[in-house]
């Protein structure tokens, strides 16, 4: 370790107060070590409040452990949200260590090294170190074995997966170390977390942990609308119990795992519940991954509230507590949607994008009726026989889009544009403005829900002229001025706004 760098310092008054609140704003932002006890917890633990002098504070999960704490088995540091994506153009440096932090949630690392990282993200694996531990108080090895511990954890405490399977799936490559390691750093044997080694048959279902306010009927409302047939449904309609289920995609080390998701609101407090198909496990830490995106649970509600509540003086109750900004769990479908909804209706970008995912899809088989196809892929367009203009042209698709869908392909291809939150989204939607038909609607709406980038802001959208009325496109843009850095959250709250939304 580079002895010049020192990590983030916290103000121990300000976390002891957020501690003895139970102040959601501020779960998975800190933790907290208690030296009596040898445990360390998210600050809205609801054990008895220790004593201040006992309580030592730490930026991560990784560096509590590294301290020597475990994790607390009742409010379960594996379940709190992630950090929040540091915007301050100032904070370069606070940038990179966060999407390396996302990349290597995604997969544990199991399909590359840290050098790998480091060269993905344009930098030296010796500044992701420096910028790694001043963002988060530890080195990235302590910071993925930390990661992996606590995935291998959740497994233990909520399904019936098998030891050994878990402690693959968790990315490590043996049940000795994985069991040495449980040992040392938890004072507990893997086992004595587990309910039974059934193995499951109609999978598993994970906790996901989120900041409150969270408007659930919102966000599933949002989802229903735009449900591409046969990948997406929502079941039990825009409410509480509504759940949102669709088919996946996910590669897997030069192949692919196909299967289902459901997602829904759980009965714990603060949490969504995830149920994953078996065919999915090995690569689970990848869905967890992309379903934290799509459901935007690493925000925080109340910072983008404080900012957003100005929209109220345009018209009361315009901006509400707890609105999400919808992600997605394809990149490459999300995109090819958008293509498809370039002036027309939802319902008519819904019919075509339906009409694409059969043409073009894989069948599979799902507990659900209404789920039957996967998405293509951006390989699968680059191997059509005939030219993508004729096949899509014969589902409807006109010749224009035809050719965005085609040279969004090839360029995801080829590794030209990269869809991924670990890329610059400022970046990589200048370089979707030069695809043909990619125009400044289309690379907003792609930046907002493809690249989970909070600041785009589509002003041209019809939806948001008809929440504006009286207000031109160039006069929206300005207006819109006064949300930054927030300004996809404040086009999610626009369309909200409406009746069926845009």
């Amino acid at each position: 370790m580079e002895h010049d760098v020192k990590p983030v310092v916290l103000d121990r008054k300000a976390c002891y107060a957020a501690l003895t609140a139970h102040d959601s704003r501020f779960d998975g932002k800190f933790f907290v070590g208690v030296s009596s006890t040898g445990i360390y917890c998210r600050p809205v633990c609801r054990v008895k409040r220790p004593k201040e002098k006992n309580c030592s504070f730490y930026a991560s999960a990784a560096a509590a452990e590294a301290a020597g704490y475990r994790p607390c088995l009742k409010c379960r540091p594996e379940l709190a949200p992630a950090w929040p994506p540091a915007l301050s153009p100032v904070d370069a440096a606070g940038r990179l260590a966060r999407k390396a932090a996302f990349t290597m949630a995604e997969d544990c690392l199991a399909d590359h090294s840290l050098e790998d990282l480091a060269g993905r993200l344009g930098i030296s694996s010796r500044h992701l170190r420096r910028i790694f531990y001043a963002e988060y108080g530890v080195s990235p090895v302590q910071y993925l074995q930390t990661l992996r511990l606590l995935l291998a954890k959740n497994l233990l405490t909520d399904t019936v997966l098998p030891v050994t399977e878990i402690a693959m799936t968790a990315g490590f490559g043996s049940l000795r170390r994985f069991n040495t390691l449980f040992k040392e750093r938890y004072r507990l044997t893997p086992r004595s977390l587990r309910k039974t080694d059934a193995p499951p048959d109609k999978g598993i279902t994970l906790l996901i942990g989120f900041r409150p306010p969270y408007d659930w009927d919102g966000i599933i409302s949002f989802l229903a609308g735009r449900a591409i047939p046969g990948i997406e449904s929502v079941a039990g309609g825009a409410s509480g119990r509504a759940s949102y289920r669709r088919t996946v995609t996910v590669p897997d080390k030069g192949s692919v795992c196909r299967g289902w998701i459901s997602v829904s609101a759980a009965a714990k407090k603060d949490t969504l519940a995830l149920t994953v198909s078996p065919s999915l496990i090995p690569v689970l830490s990848k869905v967890l991954s992309r379903v934290r995106l799509l459901f935007d649970t690493g925000c925080s509600p109340q910072e983008i509230y404080e900012r957003l509540i100005v929209m109220n003086t345009i018209a009361p109750g315009l901006c509400r507590p707890g609105a999400r900004l919808p992600g997605s769990f394809d990149p490459f479908e999300m995109s090819v949607r958008a293509v498809l909804g370039q002036q027309v209706t939802v319902k008519a970008a819904r019919t075509l994008a339906g009409r694409f995912a059969q043409a073009l899809g894989g069948e599979i088989t799902t507990p659900f009726e209404d789920l039957t196809h996967t998405f293509p892929q951006p390989e699968n367009i680059m191997a059509l026989k005939k030219p993508a203009e004729t096949i899509l042209g014969e589902l409807g698709i006109i010749r224009s889009r035809s050719r965005s869908i085609y040279a969004l392909a090839e360029a995801l291809t080829a590794g030209s544009i990269t869809l991924s939150p670990e890329a610059d989204p400022e970046a990589e939607m200048e370089k979707l403005l030069l695809l043909p038909g990619f125009g400044p609607w289309t690379v907003n709406y792609i930046g907002m829900r493809a690249l989970s980038w909070p600041d785009a802001f589509p002003h041209t959208d019809y939806g948001i002229k008809k929440a504006l009325p009286g207000k031109t496109a160039k006069e929206i843009l300005a207006l819109a001025e006064n949300w930054r850095p927030w300004r996809s959250y404040a086009a999610i709250n626009l369309w909200n706004s409406l009746s069926g939304g845009t």
